[in-house]
């Protein structure tokens, strides 16, 4: 998402806002894949009854004394919308007084790593611990004048970002130092090379003048852009008023916790966009102009955005071509792992090729299974020929149902948000060697340093660990890890992981200890159930928790390559490995636990539903397992083909023969064509509409945040992911031997190295593409 919320800092000054590493990508499936969030009940409250064979996670209060008491004080989230913009212009004239700094003391001549290159990075690093939170106030707080005052705040850093970027006379210190080829570590070699590029990539080969003054002009609009189209996206608040039995078939516990219409919408209910209304009322609504509306208006939510994203294309192009590349695309890939746009093609191409007959056989079962539902409920509304976008999450549910018995709602029974986290944290212990311990209670006002509690938390919801090595791997500290799991007015609206502060080494030589967050939108829990995830979502939770793991083990020198700072083709490979533990029959069982075991209310609450005192297994049955597993596949060429429509799609509008061809492109027929053509289901426009029906681009956080002709790295990314998995963990996917040793060569490391020399190490031999074409059942 990915969908960034904040542009990232260029060059020396790393502000990411955060890493959205968010599986967006999962809630994109049409049948499957929406986010998940929290509920209720506190670990401590029921890890009595988590399970028979395994303890519960520790909390502070009950901790061993070596993980009580971390070397490092978290974060505290105090600012004021005053505060914010005096901090944020204090960082900046810290920062550009380093810079004059060095250009002042060191000519070409004296200019060394230690005394041009250092100064710099140590910089970074301490701009990096207080602009990421300045920066993540927009996504979680829930004061508006908070949000718009990070959002400012974010401006004034990308500005300088731009500006330091382009200091040819800084550059040209670096320039000396990079000709002087001093012995350095890996590492320092790393940086050094890095940010000489960034700084040709950033204009300065360009000659000083109108054309370099131009490309000033378009990374700052940029900038704006980027901050604006996610503010859009955060603040989006729209809906639609639905009579009861218009939501026919949608689950009653959320009909009922819907917003009642007053005056003359009383009797109706209010159905937002957000992730936890939007997908069941797709995946459950039998009426099938409900779902079309709901399909519909979800692509126009944010329209305001349409000429934002069209803009973005322009100057991305013109940019580019300042720069003397061929195009945004050129430009993008050249640092990637793909290197050539023409690979990124050809890769896109062939797996289209691959797929395209598989997504034909499954429209064919799908749209039989429509029409048979049609006849059986007694309607003929002329569209039995035709198999809609709004028709698949449903029929691809009804088709899981009806063909394998698999009811994702008995199956959510098992995972009730909490438990199931538990359970996904004791996975990540008992693999990587780590220690989670809840921070609760007087515990959580020690470390607040003579401040309230609440200081350390920026929400009442939000859970708070310290993260430790266990013994075996030295009892070390490692860092904080956050869980915001509900959804709030203005708060980002997907499944993310933020790096709040990244780890490195100081200019003392101590170690830095990383915090990262993950902040989602997963359904509130009602009085009579907890919050229960379907498979998709246990999925989902599992590859976001992948990526605060990344965040927290890595072990960089610098700032700037820590965790998840890695090229984006490579980024999701390692969530997305992880996500092949909630597709084994152990690991399933391990995180299951039904929700009428966790208190007297709630098993009360289960027998009035079920209509039965007979008590479920704790357990999810061995059988829904084979269910569940035996579905993996199951419409996975849809699945691809959607994810193809958006890589090729970000490829085309970065990719033009000519400005002039992006000029007259129109983006929204565009993207609504590809659609059609790639994954081979209707839209509007076979009803007698056009192609401008939806703006979905406009809602595509992932293309203006960071992902712009990156997005292939989705499907990328799963070619190393499967081999990772095939060739180590297939066999034995809980080998703590080999997932410390995966843990130390790959997620350590970051970006501080190659990531295709990363690859090389863990596997021993180059990575193919074997095992993702067996994976889906498209081998040669």
């Amino acid at each position: 998402m990915n969908n960034t919320l904040g542009s990232f800092r260029i060059l020396l000054i790393s502000v990411a806002v955060f890493t959205c590493l968010s599986a967006i990508l999962a809630s994109l499936r049409f049948g499957a894949r929406a986010p998940s969030i929290l509920q209720y009940l506190k670990p401590s409250r029921i890890g009595s009854q988590f399970g028979q064979a395994q303890r519960p996670l520790l909390n502070s209060s009950m901790a061993p004394e070596m993980y009580r008491k971390p070397p490092q004080l978290p974060p505290k989230f105090t600012a004021t919308p005053g505060s914010l913009i005096e901090d944020t212009k204090s960082l900046i004239d810290r920062s550009r007084s380093v810079q004059d700094g060095i250009v002042k003391d060191i000519t070409p001549e004296k200019a060394t790593f230690k005394n041009v290159m250092l100064p710099v990075a140590y910089d970074d690093n301490k701009m990096a611990i207080e602009s990421h939170i300045i920066g993540f106030y927009q996504a979680v707080s829930t004061n508006k004048e908070l949000r718009d005052a990070s959002t400012e705040a974010e401006k004034l850093l990308d500005d300088f970002g731009i500006e330091s970027s382009m200091r040819e006379d800084v550059f040209k210190l670096v320039d000396a130092v990079l000709r002087k080829k001093e012995p350095l570590d890996p590492e320092s070699q790393r940086m050094l090379e890095k940010d000489h590029k960034s700084y040709i990539r950033n204009g300065l080969s360009v000659p000083a003048g109108p054309k370099r003054d131009r490309f000033k002009e378009i990374k700052k609009r940029l900038s704006e852009i980027s901050i604006l189209f996610q503010k859009n996206l955060n603040e989006e608040q729209g809906g639609i008023w639905f009579a009861p039995e218009e939501l026919d078939g949608v689950p009653e516990d959320l009909v009922a916790s819907l917003k009642k219409g007053e005056g003359e919408n009383e009797d109706k209910v209010w159905l937002t966009f957000k992730y936890p209304d939007l997908f069941p009322t797709l995946r459950y609504a039998n009426n099938a102009e409900t779902r079309k509306k709901v399909f519909v208006e979800n692509e126009n939510k944010c329209n305001q955005n349409v000429p934002l994203f069209q803009e973005a294309i322009l100057l991305r192009d013109e940019a580019a071509r300042i720069l003397g590349y061929n195009n945004h695309a050129e430009f993008r890939i050249e640092d990637k792992m793909a290197k050539t746009p023409k690979t990124v093609d050809d890769f896109l191409g062939d797996l289209r090729t691959r797929l395209a007959p598989g997504g034909k056989k499954e429209i064919e079962k799908l749209l039989e299974l429509k029409r048979q539902d049609l006849k059986q409920r007694g309607l003929n509304d002329g569209t039995d020929k035709n198999y809609f976008l709004w028709d698949h999450r449903y029929y691809d549910r009804l088709m899981l149902e009806k063909d394998f018995s698999l009811d994702q709602q008995v199956i959510a029974e098992y995972f009730p948000l909490q438990t199931t986290i538990q359970g996904m944290l004791k996975i990540f212990e008992e693999l990587f060697g780590l220690v989670f311990v809840e921070i609760v209670g007087e515990d959580r006002a020690a470390l607040a340093d003579g401040g309230k509690s609440s200081d350390i938390v920026w929400h009442e919801d939000v859970q708070i660990f310290s993260v430790w090595d266990d013994e075996g791997e030295g009892s070390g500290f490692v860092g904080y890890l956050y869980l915001d799991l509900f959804p709030r007015d203005g708060k980002y609206g997907h499944a993310a992981n933020f790096n709040l502060q990244p780890g490195y080494i100081d200019e003392n030589g101590k170690r830095r200890y990383p915090c990262t967050a993950l902040v989602c939108n997963f359904s509130k829990p009602t009085p009579k159930k907890p919050s229960l995830l379907k498979h998709d979502e246990v999925v989902t939770l599992f590859h976001e928790l992948g990526h605060g793991i990344h965040d927290l083990v890595s072990r960089t020198t610098y700032s700037r390559f820590h965790g998840t700072n890695t090229v984006r083709d490579f980024v999701e490979a390692p969530s997305q490995m992880l996500e092949n533990w909630c597709w084994t029959p152990s690991q399933l069982r391990s995180l299951s636990h039904h929700y009428s075991y966790l208190s007297p209310e709630y098993e009360a609450a289960y027998n009035e539903s079920s209509g039965t005192e007979k008590k479920p297994s704790e357990r999810i049955p061995n059988s829904l397992i084979a269910n569940i597993i035996n579905t993996k596949h199951v419409n996975d060429a849809l699945f691809n083909l959607r994810q193809l429509h958006f890589g090729m799609f970000d490829m085309t509008v970065h990719e033009p023969a000519s400005h002039e061809a992006i000029e007259k492109l129109d983006i929204s027929t565009t993207y609504n064509k590809l659609r059609h053509d790639i994954s081979q289901l209707d839209g509007p426009e076979v009803l007698g509409g056009d192609w401008t029906w939806g703006n979905g681009q406009a809602t595509f956080g992932h293309l203006i945040g960071g992902y712009d002709a990156g997005y292939y790295g989705y499907l990328s990314s799963q070619v190393y992911s499967t081999d990772m998995f095939y060739s180590v963990f297939k066999d034995d996917p809980m080998n703590g031997k080999e997932g410390r040793r995966y843990r130390h060569t790959v997620l350590e490391r970051g970006g501080s190295k190659e990531e295709m020399d990363i690859l090389k190490e863990f596997l021993g031999r180059k990575p193919s593409t074997e095992a993702f074409y067996k994976e889906l059942g498209i081998s040669q």
